[in-house]
């Protein structure tokens, strides 16, 4: 309804809240249009996924107060804190099932050793079904370029089948600003 009329501004206070994926998307459809058509959208979410699709600029406010200001992009490379690293180790030994096991384990066992002297600080976050994901503390000297020169070289020595190295996301950007208030609003309650 904000956006019948053809407004110059509207104002949207998380407009697809509880909503199903495929009006979402419709929602966002005519948000879009709405912004091509030189409305200014002026939009309250608690959803990054949404925010990121939608807005040019963004605020993270916490507890009342604007904590930064930006494209999505300028906030993910000003306040991220690092790269996350999946490897997918899907080895496996041809004829006897039993010793897939232990290839693997030998390779997760290479991977583990290679992440930790090429990549100061990175840990090992999640192991699923194959998929390592490793946290990459961001330094000054490491480079996308040399991450993935370093990786990619070491791919076919490890056995690992393939690999991303992605930024963290809005959402990993939005929860670092909101963890200190979480926490100081769970000891005001203990």
């Amino acid at each position: 309804i904000a956006l019948l009329g053809n407004p110059s501004v509207a104002y949207l206070d998380e407009p697809s809240s509880g909503m199903d994926p495929g009006a979402k998307r419709n929602l966002w459809s005519a948000v879009s249009q709405a912004c091509n058509s030189g409305t200014s959208i002026v939009l309250t979410s608690h959803s990054m996924e949404e925010c990121e699709a939608l807005c040019t600029r963004l605020a993270i406010m916490v507890n009342g107060e604007f904590k930064c200001l930006g494209s999505a992009q300028h906030l993910k490379n000003q306040f991220s804190k690092g790269y996350l690293l999946t490897i997918y180790n899907k080895s496996k030994s041809k004829g006897n099932p039993t010793s897939t096991s232990v290839n693997s384990d030998v390779v997760q066992t290479r991977i583990n050793y290679f992440i930790h002297n090429n990549f100061q600080g990175a840990y090992l976050k999640e192991k699923y079904q194959g998929l390592l994901t490793y946290y990459v503390p961001q330094t000054r000297d490491l480079k996308w370029s040399s991450m993935f020169d370093r990786v990619e070289s070491a791919k076919s020595l490890l056995g690992f089948e393939d690999y991303s190295i992605s930024q963290a996301t809005l959402e990993q950007v939005f929860l670092s600003f909101t963890k200190p208030y979480d926490e100081q609003t769970q000891n005001d309650y203990n």
